[in-house]
């Protein structure tokens, strides 16, 4: 409700297309621990992006364990299925196109940004390094490609990584072969059509998630997480230690000495536990070897 009363000043002082100012961006946002970029979004740092980058939607799921079950969305075509796509989303929000609004959205933009059309290559040309293009075309396939081979070229060569479109794309014979990552609904012929943008880097619903300006995008083979920056390093962190364990149980397993029950989840036997730990405290910061012993301290 207060998001929405918010978002509902914004429409009522610049027309009905809104991005959050700078000072409300703050306000959702106070949880992040991070710098920001000049608008307010936050900035998680790259080297957390690159660890992330190595990790699966089963490490990071402890998000929901920390109160954010809404945060995973799935049922997309992959463009890019053996490879993670990481960065920071930059939010696109599209409406079914009416025209007394959209006439007026057009004037009140034009006035204010020295007669420039407003179309989605407006939030396009707003990409920066590290974003990931996040559109709510609600789902539309209808609605035609958000973007096709060239845009998609340009989302690539800007952001080095690509997009998650609610909606459809088009040219898929073209954007195959770039290598960019991409999530969406389906491929289809004609160009975006029947559409009005109605915000720009503002809350948008993507499935059954919410995705802020400056969350962190991380999609694998089997679909998308929208993680708020405050949460990232914890996440990363447990991630961490869930990849040493499950890196040590295949090593147990290979040895061809043990049936599964002794060593997954958690070996019953101390001494097997004893070996897990040493293992683990040789692969993991120190700050990350504290976090296991505050979840498993010793006796």
């Amino acid at each position: 409700m207060k998001l929405a009363f918010a978002l509902a000043l914004t429409i009522s002082a610049h027309a009905q297309v809104n991005t959050l100012g700078k000072e409300q961006l703050l306000q959702y946002t106070r949880s992040n621990p991070f710098e920001r970029f000049a608008d307010g979004r936050p900035k998680v740092p790259d080297a957390l992006l690159e660890k992330l980058r190595a990790m699966s939607a089963e490490e990071i799921i402890s998000i929901v364990r920390k109160g954010y079950p809404n945060q995973y969305v799935d049922g997309f075509h992959v463009l890019r299925p053996g490879k993670n796509m990481v960065g920071r989303a930059m939010t696109l929000q599209l409406m079914p196109s009416r025209p007394d609004i959209a006439e007026i959205d057009q004037e009140n933009w034009k006035a204010r940004h020295n007669g420039a059309r407003l179309s989605h290559q407006t939030a396009i040309d707003m990409l920066q390094k590290g974003d990931v293009f996040v559109v709510d075309a609600f789902g539309n396939k209808n609605a035609g490609g958000i973007v096709g081979d060239n845009l998609a070229y340009y989302v690539w060569k800007t952001t080095g990584n690509g997009f998650v479109i609610d909606g459809a794309i088009r040219d898929l014979n073209g954007i195959q072969p770039v290598g960019m990552g991409g999530y969406y609904r389906g491929a289809v012929p004609p160009a975006i059509n029947n559409v009005m943008v109605s915000g720009i880097n503002v809350p948008v619903r993507i499935g059954n998630a919410t995705v802020l300006p400056g969350d962190v995008v991380f999609g694998d083979s089997e679909g998308v997480y929208f993680i708020p920056p405050h949460l990232v390093q914890e996440i990363v962190d447990q991630a961490e230690i869930t990849h040493v364990h499950d890196e040590w149980t295949k090593k147990k397993f290979d040895e061809g000495k043990y049936k599964s029950t002794e060593i997954y989840g958690r070996p019953a036997d101390p001494a097997l536990i004893m070996e897990y730990e040493a293992y683990l405290q040789s692969r993991v910061e120190p700050r990350i070897w504290q976090l296991y012993l505050k979840q498993f301290p010793r006796k």
